[in-house]
């Protein structure tokens, strides 16, 4: 699903450049569930840009479901984002003045599907993460975790090929962080490949694959045996 071959990525710093990411070599295939875990400044932030299409290697390829990623003009890589893509981030990155059905409605938007099919699938994948009876409230009437589990369904809504998750558990408490996990466990039990990058050792344990970066380069790629989140909710 995902193929990447020795890739590098600079910024400038003045005049210094920083090497981020020092000739990563990475797959995933369809159906996996991958931590990616590092320091701050280890390059994760970097490569899951990469792997978003918000940002493009310096070298190296990047192929996604059998397509390189390469030279895209804004409009293909957004076209691209939306169909291959789902995020989920840490901050939620909800549309406050929405209701839960909008936000989660909104990648459908983008694809030009149209209104009553929106609602339809919007109204669905609430459902599927237990938020049917919370759909016309607002994002600041909902808790943290209602919040992330909007932010999964609207994730899902466009049916990416892959999710990709930047500390998805970040701002919740203890609890709230596993409920969330068991419900991206289940996503993945269904054969969703997920990429979740993520600072915290319990959360990596939950996936079943851990791949650590540090420096710019993968120093552990490692199958792990998966802690059930739904043992500790």
């Amino acid at each position: 699903m995902i193929e990447i071959k020795d890739l590098h990525k600079s910024y400038k710093m003045g005049s210094n450049e920083l090497h981020v990411l020092k000739g990563i070599n990475f797959n995933v295939a369809e159906g996996e569930l991958v931590a990616i875990m590092g320091s701050s400044g280890s390059g994760k932030s970097t490569l899951l840009n990469i792997l978003g299409m918000l940002d493009e290697a310096d070298a190296g390829s990047y192929t996604l479901d059998g397509i390189p990623i390469k030279n895209l003009n804004e409009k293909i890589a957004a076209r691209y984002r939306n169909k291959f893509l789902g995020f989920i981030f840490q901050s939620f990155n909800l549309i406050g003045y929405k209701s839960a059905l909008d936000n989660v409605a909104m990648p459908l938007y983008y694809q030009g599907v149209k209104r009553a099919e929106r609602t339809e699938k919007a109204m669905h994948y609430l459902e599927k993460v237990g938020l049917a009876n919370w759909s016309d409230h607002l994002p600041n009437e909902l808790s943290g975790g209602q919040k992330q589990r909007v932010a999964i369904a609207r994730a899902l809504a466009s049916e990416p090929k892959v999710l990709l998750a930047d500390e998805p558990t970040g701002a919740l408490d203890t609890k709230t962080s596993y409920e969330v996990m068991d419900l991206i466990q289940g996503i993945n039990d269904e054969g969703k490949t997920i990429l979740i990058v993520t600072h915290e050792r319990d959360i990596a344990n939950m996936t079943k694959r851990i791949v650590n970066l540090k420096d710019g380069i993968i120093i552990d790629d490692s199958k792990v045996e998966q802690v059930k989140a739904s043992a500790n909710v």
